[in-house]
């Protein structure tokens, strides 16, 4: 029978929502459910309303929902701010007494979180561990899981407090039992996967692409990247620096790059801003570089904690002078991995930088993945070899060739001389003003490598194209709720093409795609004001978009709201374009 339930953890930062919403997706990956978990939080340490929210099913979820089963509310204020997206029959866990609630609500579960806890003598300090046993009992989770994922979380801070954690766990789960929702019993499918988030993900591409340097300054959405390669330099030969500066930090990567190593950094809009110049310093010195950009609400700060798809025409056009790069947009962590390992190789392959776009709500979604596809994934570096070095009498780093890509070695295998510079050069690097070599310079960095980049596309993925008669537009992280939009039976007649590059735009696979479907209006489906898809599609290709349904609050497209948004838009057949309500 299918099953589909979301839990939003919500309260105050600083309560240890994170640690909730963290145990209780390892102890459903351990069940072998499937499970979908993102987050909503402030910019702000302390205070403020957060959540987190897990969605748990017997089906592949691939997005978030805007109303929930059950809250677990650690304060009072959690109960007012989300009683509204509470489902029909839903229930509110929470701590009637403390929070100073009569307790008559029908969906009311009181708890006495705070009593529990202080009977430990930690004060409050494990009310976040009563909340999740009692999540968890009402879920029926075998003991023995709830006990390995606490121990596991805790270990690091000794055995007493993992002791009182498991006490103030065990306290909760047998309440909840009381309180049973619908029992997660074991399936064949728990156990070893992996549990990863966006960041996490395009870490490890990172990882097996065989990144050996990261430098980086700390930015949301980026920061978890940082943290997560620092964490794999202990086992991997992987120098991690942090940066004074966003600046410091690409042209660390470049000399890195340029030094023989294959080199990323990661950043948001405003750091990929300060970036810009060494961008088009790597397209000069045609070094590959990778640059992850986590996109969030702007201009200037913005929303500093939240998600949007306002910089995609940053990425494609950003940087002084013309030149050749990639830019790619994954739309799950399965892409995120990789799409990161493809971008290290074509960045190396046709010595360009390669952008990943991907943002807030991509970089926090929380996922049980199965193993991840390796096998014909590159990681072979394109450089010469020490004995092919050795024999280079005359080395011309830039010479006229006919795909635009010259031979690449590192500088101290080479016995001539090298030279490198950041002004127009001839084919040694040497500065010139001939306008002959500047004509075939620009050929060869611009050109000619964007017409090789363009026989190196990663496809639209299309999704449910029988009988389409809209077919829903998207980029990055909109894949998952347009996949679930089309596959969902009130949605028949609609289909969906996801972008996971878009640029160079992959306008002849577009195309063909659309050949399958004639006369389907084409609706793009985007988290910015500028419907800047839509205007990318107008620029490289003779489709055309009808409207575009755009959402630019800060927040992901739920699933609940696309499906207004679009049930809207079949009310009003024929109206003005959609935009955001």
């Amino acid at each position: 029978m299918k099953f589909d339930i979301s839990i939003r953890i919500a309260g105050e930062a600083g309560q240890g929502i994170q640690t909730i919403g963290s145990l209780l997706c390892h102890a459903v990956r351990e069940c072998g459910w499937e499970l979908f978990a993102h987050q909503d939080y402030m910019s702000r340490v302390r205070g403020g309303n957060n959540f987190f929210q897990v969605r748990i099913g017997s089906e592949k979820i691939s997005a978030c929902r805007e109303t929930f089963d059950v809250l677990a509310a650690l304060n009072a204020e959690s109960v007012t701010l989300h009683r509204a997206n509470l489902a029909e029959n839903g229930k509110m866990i929470l701590d009637t007494a403390s929070f100073g609630f009569s307790g008559l609500d029908p969906a009311f579960i009181n708890v006495p979180f705070v009593d529990i806890a202080t009977r430990m003598g930690e004060s409050k300090r494990n009310i976040g561990s009563v909340v999740f046993g009692f999540v968890a009992g009402m879920l029926a989770i075998e003991w023995n899981i709830i006990e390995i994922v606490v121990k596991k979380e805790f270990d690091s801070k000794g055995k007493e407090i993992v002791d009182k954690n498991i006490a103030c766990v065990r306290d909760g789960y047998e309440l909840g039992l009381l309180n049973t929702l619908k029992p997660l019993t074991k399936t064949d499918r728990g156990g070893p996967r992996y549990m990863l988030d966006g960041n996490k993900a395009i870490a490890l591409g990172a990882a097996y692409a065989g990144c050996r340097f990261y430098s980086g300054y700390p930015m949301t959405p980026s920061t978890t990247i940082m943290e997560t390669m620092a964490e794999f330099s202990s086992e991997a030969p992987i120098v991690v620096e942090q940066a004074e500066d966003e600046i410091a930090a690409i042209n660390m990567v470049i000399g890195a790059s340029y030094a023989g190593v294959r080199a990323m950094t990661a950043t948001s809009g405003g750091g990929f801003c300060l970036m810009t110049e060494g961008l088009s310093l790597a397209a000069m010195l045609e070094t590959p570089v990778v640059i992850i950009l986590g996109q969030r609400p702007s201009p200037a700060t913005g929303l500093p904690t939240r998600t949007e798809q306002s910089d995609l025409h940053l990425a494609i056009f950003s940087g002084h002078g013309e030149f050749a790069r990639i830019v790619y947009a994954p739309g799950s962590l399965e892409e995120a991995f990789e799409l990161t390992i493809k971008a290290f190789d074509v960045a190396d392959r046709f010595q360009v930088p390669a952008i990943i776009l991907t943002d807030q709500y991509l970089a926090d979604i929380t996922q049980a993945v199965d193993n991840l596809k390796t096998e014909g994934l590159p990681r072979k570096r394109q450089i010469l070899s020490r004995a092919e070095s050795f024999h280079v009498e005359r080395y011309l780093r830039y010479s006229m060739t006919e795909s635009g890509v010259s031979p690449r070695a590192l500088p101290s295998w080479i016995p001539d001389v090298i030279y490198a510079d950041s002004d127009e050069h001839t084919e040694e690097g040497h500065i010139t003003e001939d306008s002959d070599v500047r004509t075939s310079m620009v050929d060869k960095r611009f050109s000619k490598k964007m017409k090789a980049l363009r026989d190196e596309i990663a496809a639209p993925i299309p999704v449910h194209f029988n009988h389409a008669r809209f077919l829903l537009l998207g980029f990055g992280s909109t894949k998952g709720v347009i996949e679930e939009i089309c596959n969902h039976p009130d949605f028949q007649g609609f289909g969906g093409i996801h972008f996971r590059q878009v640029w160079p735009f992959p306008s002849e696979a577009f195309e063909d795609i659309l050949l399958k479907a004639p006369g389907a209006e084409l609706i793009t489906v985007e988290n910015n004001a500028g419907a800047q898809l839509a205007h990318l599609i107008k620029m490289e290709t003779t489709a055309r978009i009808s409207r575009s349904i755009l959402k630019y609050d800060g927040r992901p497209f739920t699933l609940e709201e696309l499906g207004r948004r679009i049930n809207h838009f079949r009310n009003n057949h024929g109206t003005a374009r959609l935009q955001h309500a």
